[in-house]
């Protein structure tokens, strides 16, 4: 048996509990209060010698996080709210989508965004169609 192992053997009862990945809502709270600690101590240093602890406790917070804590997707209709929050925009600044009415029924959920719409939504934003799909 190599040093590396006799070491890890001994020392194991003490660091498993931040190499397993988390099965409950407990295990997830210790681990994320470890990496909080971690990044504390780190700070920008991206070579330091726990950066690989650091990488293997986030990749476990992110994958029960996925699992358990799945993120909605949003609607096109919710991007395009989302975005005129962010640009401070009002319906009628929307010309390309239709009049204010129109407008006004899409963001009610009364009428759906169709092609032309999501088309001249993706160009007035910069962003890909899919953006409002």
């Amino acid at each position: 048996m190599n040093d590396d192992l006799k070491l890890a053997i001994e020392h194991w009862p003490f660091v498993s509990p931040l190499l397993s990945k988390p099965q409950a809502e407990g295990d997830y709270d210790a681990l994320a209060g470890a990496l909080d600690e971690l990044l504390d101590i780190l700070g920008e240093d991206e070579d330091h010698p726990l950066i690989g602890l650091v990488d293997i406790i986030g990749d476990w917070i992110e994958a029960y996080d996925h699992e358990h804590r799945p993120m909605p997707l949003a609607s096109g209709v919710d991007v395009l709210r989302a975005m005129m929050r962010e640009h401070g925009l009002n319906q009628s600044d929307l010309p390309g989508v239709g009049p204010q009415s129109v407008v006004s029924e899409i963001l009610s959920g009364k009428r759906q965004l169709n092609i032309r719409q999501i088309r001249w939504l993706a160009e007035r934003f910069g962003v890909s169609v899919e953006t409002f799909i």
